[in-house]
This record gives C-alpha cells, structure tokens and sequence, in this order.
C-alpha cells in the first residue's frame, strides 16, 4: 500500500506543475496540518482513496474554508483497508490562538482516543496522524516547536507501527531526519510531502 503523507507546504508537483498521473498508486493520503484547505480539496478530486487530516496550528482558516471532499479525523479512529488510523492535530500552545495545546491537554486528548482503539476488533493502533513531532524525537527547541509527550506514552502502550507528524520544516537544520525509528514505531517527518510504502496486509492482534 502507497500512503502519500503531506504537511506544512504546498509541493509544487502536486499543485503548480500537477499532473494526475503523479498520484497513480497512491491508496491514500494523510495531511498533517498548515496546508491550504484548496490544495487539499484539489487532491481529495484526483484521488483514488480518501484525503484524511489533521490540523496544524496555522489552520484557522479550515473553519471558514474546509477542505472539501476531505475527512478529518481529529480525535477520532479511521479504519482504512485493516489500517486502524488515529489524529491528534495542534502543537504546543505558545500564543492565544486555536489548535494549540499544553501537555496536559494533550495527554488528556490521547486518554479520550483510547476507547475508540481499543474498540472492535484489534486492540493496536498502525498509524498516528499528529501536527507535531513526539517529545525529544525530532522535534524543536522553541516552545512552538516542542512535542508532545502523551506521543511517547501512545508509542510505547499501543506498540505503534507507525507516527506521522509534520509541524518541523526540514529545512530549519541540515541533519534533521525525514525518518527515525523509536523501538517498534517508525516516525515520518511529512514535512512538503513524503510516500509511505506499507504491507498492504497487516496483522490485526
């Protein structure tokens, strides 16, 4: 399976320069905040599986210009093809302002999310869908920039397979990583956009 994973600027090749066949393969694709509601409407439209989001903390305009076509899945647990998908949007509050939490709400937020997973069938979660990066795993020394430490805890009880976050540019230092590993989770950086090749049969436990 072929999971295109976007966040934080528009690529050029999916909107400037675009050409349908630059999505042929794609099953899906995970948008992790501060992308333009349009680019996603435009996608969700040349998409042959479902747009799903999150909200970054430069989102406020989504509650005037939703992404058309699109679902967002904040709070909440998606299933796609045996993938069992979770979002947890926003970054650390550093200013007044919408999609921006402390550490507490936070936690308090993925405390909610876990009835939701462990409800039907299969109790692990395969993907984290979140704007920020998880606390001290290629996240920022500013409070903006600092993650989340409820992602730490969700990754060591669910044994996540997989963290996806956006929220850091790659281009703020020349030695960030597009990819880590943190025990049996592998955290992607989405940062403009990033393809993401799974098994496209996954065991449920």
């Amino acid at each position: 399976m072929k999971i295109l994973v976007i966040s934080d600027i528009e690529a050029p090749a999916l909107w400037d320069y675009f050409h349908p066949s630059r999505l042929d393969g794609i099953d899906l694709i995970l948008s992790c905040g501060d992308l333009d509601p349009r680019y996603l409407s435009f996608l969700a439209t040349f998409s042959h599986g479902p747009v799903l989001y999150v909200h970054g903390n430069h989102d406020k305009i989504y509650q005037t210009v939703p992404p058309e076509g699109c679902i967002c899945i904040e709070d909440k647990v998606f299933r796609f093809r045996g993938l069992k998908i979770a979002g947890l949007g926003g970054s650390m509050r550093y200013k007044p302002g919408p999609h921006q939490y402390t550490q507490a709400q936070m936690s308090f937020r993925a405390a909610r999310l876990w009835p939701k997973i462990h409800a039907g069938r299969g109790k692990k979660l395969d993907i984290l869908l979140t704007h920020a990066p998880a606390y001290g795993l290629g996240d920022g020394p500013s409070v903006a920039h600092t993650g989340f430490k409820a992602f730490l805890r969700m990754m060591d009880s669910q044994s996540l397979r997989y963290l996806v976050h956006g929220h850091v540019h790659l281009n703020y230092d020349p030695l960030a990583k597009r990819v880590r590993q943190y025990k049996e989770t592998m955290i992607v950086n989405a940062y403009e956009r990033y393809i993401l090749e799974i098994p496209d049969e996954i065991p449920d436990p």
